[in-house]
């Protein structure tokens, strides 16, 4: 039996639902913060030759006086701006693929390089700090290279720790055998004492308790703290106070005392060089309390007002213009044009969402945490008549400005628990009423997570004990044997 083999061509209708570039853009504009759209507007005026920003209100009033006047090409300049873009389309036809480089004025203020003088210096990093201090010392010759590669192994928090390991010790001979020879043990035991010795203290160490101990290296008075750091870290985590002073043969104030001062200690003494910097936020949206009524505002002053040059309009309208510089006006104004209505958009879905948000979560807004009302966002999407993932786009990565303080958007949309008498209450104020029961207990003897699911379930609110758990957990509080006092 044979097979014959053929290419058909065959028509089939298909259904494909593709999404617009306006639509596209619109929702990139829609979730995008202040701030990374105000960066996305700068790079657009730096693209897109037709869009300018207007300095003033008497600019902008003009060129709606202009608009009106040629609606189809948005707002006009001036028409020296326009005889300069007629040469410089003359240059451009006349030299071809000649490349047209403006000429410098000697005079001219060099922008990058005042940028680059304004820009805030990265800071140094614990490794570099680390080396430059090592630097200045007279040390052998022989350790130099161990000394450097245990500074640049040390972590961001000031511990010299094993990549492969279990045991702490082996990261001394794990930086010894990548060094292939260079190096022996005892050479970098030598560079790791010099590497301990510098600022800040306690870096270099391998473990918590070394970490502690080298921050009282010069302390030859607190023998009962060096020894309570050398055995009974553990049993200091796990808050077996009772258990410390009897293996230590101290009384329960002495063990207090020793707390007390292991408390000043730094057990991340990397941590200040930290490269991370904590993150700007400008909030989109403001609330304000006016006349007992609470107003909503976009707080948008910063981002620059664009508007259409209507110059690249007339330009489009000469007969003299080629037919490529035609289309490639045409496309740059239609492109401005989805920009702006894009942000008008944005505008305006925000504001009627964190309207209807401010609505909702009013008893928030004058009681506090406690009366945060559960709320879906299908709920804001039905108020204000858009889609449910409009309002997930709408709200990612932004925050509102209100009385009681900022917060991001997604922090008033929380699921809800239902209390005896049939009401409903976010988790987020059933977790701060946890918070608030455990705070107010004897701490001598502290609440267990079944009487604090009890002391909820006096309040109306019928939660589990693994429910008091969770929140708890999820709130960072210790458990009970940890939170005792002694």
């Amino acid at each position: 039996m044979q097979m014959r083999m053929e290419a058909l061509l065959q028509q089939r209708p298909e259904l494909r639902m593709r999404l617009a570039p306006q639509i596209i853009q619109s929702i990139e504009i829609l979730q995008l913060p202040a701030l990374e759209l105000q960066q996305r507007l700068k790079q657009e005026l730096l693209e897109n030759p037709v869009l300018e920003m207007a300095d003033s209100p008497v600019v902008e009033e003009e060129q709606e006086q202009v608009a009106e006047e040629a609606p189809q090409e948005d707002r006009a300049k001036s028409d020296a701006e326009f005889e300069r873009l007629r040469e410089i389309e003359d240059i451009v036809r006349e030299y071809g693929s000649q490349t047209y480089r403006r000429v410098v004025d000697p005079t001219e203020t060099d922008r990058k390089y005042e940028a680059m003088q304004n820009t805030a210096a990265r800071p140094i990093s614990l490794q570099d700090y680390l080396y430059d201090q090592y630097s200045l010392l007279d040390t052998p010759d022989d350790l130099h290279e161990a000394a450097e590669n245990i500074i640049y192994n040390i972590n961001d928090d000031g511990y010299l720790l094993p990549r492969e390991a279990d045991h702490p010790e082996d990261a001394l001979k794990e930086i010894v055998e990548s060094m292939d020879g260079r190096a022996t043990l005892r050479q970098a035991e030598q560079a790791l004492e010099i590497v301990q010795s510098l600022d800040p203290p306690g870096v270099g160490a391998r473990s918590l308790a070394e970490c502690l101990l080298l921050q009282m290296r010069h302390d030859h008075e607190h023998t009962l703290v060096r020894e309570f750091i050398a055995h009974h870290l553990d049993d200091l985590s796990a808050n077996r106070i009772p258990k410390i002073a009897k293996d230590m043969g101290r009384t329960l104030d002495e063990i207090k005392d020793a707390i007390a001062f292991i408390s000043h200690l730094n057990p991340k003494p990397g941590t200040a060089f930290s490269a991370e910097v904590s993150p700007y936020v400008i909030p989109d949206i403001v609330v304000e309390l006016v006349d007992g009524r609470y107003e909503v505002r976009l707080e948008d002053d910063r981002l620059p007002r664009v508007y259409i040059n209507a110059a690249y309009s007339r330009l489009l309208r000469d007969n003299n213009t080629g037919e490529a510089a035609r289309d490639y006006i045409r496309k740059k104004i239609q492109a401005a044009r989805w920009l702006i209505e894009s942000i008008e958009q944005r505008r305006s879905t925000l504001y009627k969402i964190a309207r209807a948000m401010v609505d909702i979560q009013r008893p928030f807004l004058e009681r506090g945490l406690a009366h945060l009302v559960p709320l879906k966002m299908q709920t804001v999407a039905h108020t204000t008549s858009v889609h449910v993932s409009t309002v997930c786009r709408a709200i990612a990565d932004k925050y509102i400005q209100t009385p009681i303080g900022i917060f991001p958007l997604r922090f008033f949309f929380t699921g809800g628990t239902r209390t005896t008498d049939g009401r409903v209450r976010s988790r987020k104020s059933v977790k701060d009423i946890v918070r608030r029961v455990i705070d107010a207990e004897d701490k001598q003897n502290p609440l267990s997570d079944d009487e604090v699911a009890a002391r909820l379930q006096a309040q109306g609110l019928d939660i589990a004990r693994r429910t008091v758990t969770k929140y708890r957990k999820a709130l960072a509080i210790p458990s009970t044997r940890q939170r005792k006092a002694y």
